[in-house]
């Protein structure tokens, strides 16, 4: 139950973290904002520089507590493997099934070790 919350919460911390990242200025920006290029800028100059840094700072925290929280509980929640289960025999009365009436021993061992012909288009 909790493991799909944190999954859950893993989720939203990466898509805000992918567009938080997005909304970062680059570090040439202020090179562009001398020439006129400030115009288009969502938050001004250098308007939400200091928010959106610690904004980064905690989903990061988050989304790296959340990956080690999912790291070391999925080894937790391993089953067992279908492989441990052990192999179901045959039945002590039951025998392999038979070959067709009409099919010969003989016919039967050249087929098993004789591999088939390609078939001609």
């Amino acid at each position: 139950m909790i493991v799909s919350i944190v999954i859950a919460l893993h989720v939203v911390v990466c898509v805000i973290l992918a567009a938080v990242v997005l909304l970062q200025q680059g570090k040439g920006a202020d090179i562009g904002a001398v020439f006129g290029g400030s115009s288009q800028t969502l938050f001004g100059a250098s308007g939400a520089g200091n928010l959106l840094t610690k904004v980064t700072g905690i989903l990061a925290l988050i989304f790296f507590i959340t990956s080690l929280y999912l790291a070391y509980f999925s080894n937790a929640r391993v089953s067992t493997s279908i492989f441990d289960r052990p192999i179901k025999s045959v039945a002590p009365g039951a025998s392999a099934p038979s070959a067709p009436k009409g099919a010969s021993k003989s016919a039967g061992a050249a087929a098993q070790s004789a591999p088939a012909a390609p078939s001609k288009k």
